[in-house]
């Protein structure tokens, strides 16, 4: 058989994490670590594979619920290559070291299994109750994949040089920064967008370390149909892009 698409054949690599390309990670598992992947990114394996549900204590579950971040996991165990893929996103491999990575869980692929995560909080300058954000601060040493909808951009962020980015657009950032959640208007109007502009909350990012932002402001949604009138219109609700792709936010 001849086609084109022999091109595409496995990229062969003796990382344990690679790019199969752009939109697809490879993963070796050689018998000793699993890895723990999004529910449901499994696209094709080879070799002697399980796939099991990640347990989670009551205290996850309980975060879940407080806060709606979270990972829901599979744990890929066995001797074999694994790929992953959601969405057709773009992947990105991330080693994550002694400062940590706090990122949101909506863009998390897969990651080493020894590697601790919990769910924190940033703080909004107003102090407006629900108006802050939540995010998973993942520690220890290993690798962590991310995706990105679109190629994303890699800020650094200096103590001279300060930081902002809409909070809708920020995946991922160092967890030796200071972050805060602001708006450029007053209290009163807090939940309406700047003026015309359309800009609402941002991400302030203050002291040595880097921030990961997509060219995006919304998840990709599980269906077609994001919602309609005016909590649409401002994000907000079950009508918002936040309530309409809670499928894609899962647990830890």
């Amino acid at each position: 058989m001849q086609s084109p698409l022999f091109a595409y054949t496995e990229v062969q690599s003796a990382e344990r994490y690679s790019l199969q390309n752009e939109r697809l990670l490879r993963v070796v598992l050689n018998g000793h670590e699993d890895v723990l992947a999004r529910q449901g990114s499994m696209v094709a394996y080879q070799g002697m594979l399980e796939f099991d549900g990640e347990y989670q204590s009551p205290g996850q579950q309980q975060a879940r619920a407080r806060t709606g971040e979270g990972l829901d996991l599979m744990r890929c165990s066995g001797q074999g290559t694994v790929f992953l893929a959601n969405l057709a996103q773009y992947v990105h491999v991330v080693e994550v070291d002694q400062e940590g990575l706090t990122v949101d869980s909506a863009y998390v692929l897969a990651l080493d299994s020894h590697l601790h995560h919990e769910v924190i909080s940033v703080d909004s300058q107003y102090g407006v109750s629900g108006s802050g954000k939540y995010n998973l601060n993942i520690s220890g040493q290993g690798k962590v994949a991310l995706m990105t909808s679109g190629q994303p951009l890699v800020l650094t962020v200096t103590p001279d040089a300060y930081t902002n980015a809409d909070s809708d657009a920020v995946v991922a950032w160092s967890s030796s920064l200071r972050v805060q959640m602001q708006a450029q208007t007053s209290s009163s109007g807090v939940w309406r967008r700047r003026g015309n502009t359309g800009e609402g909350w941002e991400l302030s990012f203050m002291g040595q370390g880097y921030a990961l932002v997509q060219p995006s402001e919304l998840l990709p949604p599980q269906d077609a149909v994001l919602g309609q009138g005016m909590a649409a219109q401002y994000g907000m609700g079950q009508q918002g892009a936040r309530g309409a792709n809670q499928g894609n936010i899962w647990t830890n």
